[in-house]
Parts: C-alpha cells; structure tokens; sequence
C-alpha cells in the first residue's frame, strides 16, 4: 500500500462513522459537564488550571457550555515559568478576556527571589519548579480543589490518577491512598490543609481532544499547526532553536515544518515534524500516531521511566 492509499484510508477512519464518533465525544463532554459541576457544588475555593494549552482550552469549551460564558464559578490559575512560548500566553489572556473570566498568574520567578526556588544553575528548566509555585498560590489562595486537564493516556503516572485525585497537607500525591470511585460517585472529604486535583478529562485520548477541537471550532495558539521552525535533533527529539535552547557544538540547525503536540515550558518541550494545517489534518495523523505526545515531544519525561511520578509525589500538576 502506498503513502497516497495510507493517508486516504487514514482520512476515512477518521469521518466516516462521524456519528459514533460523536456519540463518543457527547458521552466524554456529558461526563466532564457533570464533574465540572460537581467540583463547583462540593468545594468552596476551587480554581481551574489555564495554561493557554489544547487541553485546558478544551476543558475551558466544556465549562462554559456547563456554566454559560462569563458565568464561570471559579477563577483561571496559570503558573508561569517565565519560559513560556509566547503564542500560548498571549492566546491565553485573550481567551480569559474574550470569558469575562477572572486570571490569576503566579511565576516561579517570584518564588525566586523569594528563595523558595534555587535552580541548580541558571540553564535548568524550570518546568520542574512549578510545584514549589503551585503550592504557594494555593496556600495563599486556600484552593480546596484545582481543575486540571491532564489525561490518563498522556503518561504512565498519569494512569493512575483518579479523577478527583486527593493531595494530603504537603500537596503531595500518594498513588496507594487514592479513594475508589465507582458509579460516578466521588468521595470529596478533607482534612485540614488538604486538597483535590481534579481531572474531567482524564478518559478521553488525544485522538478524542482532537476530534472535538475539530467538531466544537475550539481556537488554538498558532504553534498547534505546522509552522516553520529552526530545530536541532538531540536525543531522538526535535528540539526548537531559541535563546533559552541554542545550539550545541556540532549541532546542524534545520528549517522544518513542524506543530507541537502539547505545549510547556520551551527548555523541555519539542515540536514534532508536520505539515497537518488544521484539526482535520491533525486527526489523520493522530490516528497514526506510534508514540504518546509526552514521548514524542518532552524532554523533562526522559530522564527516568519515574520522572513523572516522582513529580507528581511532589505536587505537581
């Protein structure tokens, strides 16, 4: 079969039982609705975690078809690395202003001067740090419940997430004392200091986000399709040429079209090779995807087969 036949039958997998895809992206929508809802009624302080990114921005679509735009109950959290793409954030405040929503960002770069963050040298990410900020803002805020849009395909601590996952009085998540939830019904009980992350979309894939993206006309920063981009190849990723990632020595720097998959920090986030100029176009090689977008485009999820977890135990997102 040829490269031509591939994508055609690729393209046709993906619209042709549009109604049971649309069966399926009503069911994960009703079901993210209800949780959206849920997290409102049960907790007193909650806030909804924004980062500009496809995902938050999904979980955004579904909040306001569940509280009706400029309604929302709770306000936006992004914490800042400083470090961002620049598409994503300036699409982020607009987003907020376009909901009448309320914006709340905190940077790890005040926790800096703060001293409660101290990097290893001036070069480290950053990406791992956010935790330190995190904590802060809840504890100034006193947030009972954090919205988050991580999904239970991204990665394999994020697996074992429950949707209302419970963090203890250090903000710190332990994967055996996770509380069951059968039924739909949700356990949201707490302690002193403690809190809940919460996640409406960890049962959908990211060929689910995709879809709905595509069906809902959901508005994307720009770096979500292909543009071109100076990249260098470093350990099987492709990483983009900036002022906070140069070039090593020996490095050939290339032009290519590339998109990214998921969006971060830029010290540990990689684009991945595209010409997909749409979400339709997205879908078709969604669909042939071999590798997680975590896999294929972050770095920080390298350096060990337990980075994740180990960040998550520590507060993060």
């Amino acid at each position: 079969m040829n490269a031509r036949t591939d994508h055609e039958l690729l393209l046709q997998t993906a619209h042709a039982p549009a109604h049971l895809s649309n069966s399926q992206l009503d069911a994960l929508e009703e079901e993210t609705i209800f949780i959206l809802r849920e997290v409102a009624a049960s907790f007193e302080r909650p806030t909804l975690l924004f980062s500009g990114g496809k995902d938050s921005l999904v979980l955004l679509k579904c909040a306001e078809k569940a509280f009706g735009a400029g309604r929302l109950p709770y306000p936006l959290l992004m914490i800042d690395t400083g470090h961002n793409f620049p598409e994503v954030t300036a699409f982020r405040d607009h987003r907020a202003r376009e909901l009448g929503a309320e914006l709340i960002v905190r940077s790890v770069e005040d926790s800096m001067a703060r001293g409660t963050v101290r990097l290893a040298h001036p070069g480290e990410s950053r990406n791992v740090h956010q935790s330190v900020t995190l904590l802060e803002a809840i504890e100034e805020f006193r947030f009972d419940a954090l919205i988050g849009g991580a999904r239970r395909d991204e990665e394999k601590a994020r697996a074992k997430e429950r949707i209302f996952s419970h963090r203890d009085a250090f903000g710190q998540w332990q994967p055996k004392d996770q509380r069951p939830e059968l039924w739909t019904l949700f356990n949201t009980r707490l302690a002193p200091g403690e809190h809940f992350r919460v996640f409406p979309i960890s049962n959908w894939t990211e060929l689910d986000v995709w879809q709905y993206i595509e069906r809902e006309h959901v508005a994307l920063p720009s770096i979500y399709y292909t543009h071109k981009r100076e990249v260098v190849e470093r350990r099987g990723l492709l990483v983009p040429v900036t002022e906070l990632t140069p070039p090593r020595d020996g490095e050939k720097v290339e032009v290519r079209d590339v998109r990214f998959r998921t969006v971060g920090d830029i010290t540990c986030t990689c684009p991945v090779e595209s010409l997909a100029a749409d979400a339709a176009d997205v879908v078709v090689e969604t669909l042939a995807a071999e590798v997680s977008e975590r896999g294929a485009t972050r770095m920080d999820d390298k350096t060990s087969e337990a980075s994740m977890e180990k960040r998550k135990k520590d507060g993060y997102f």
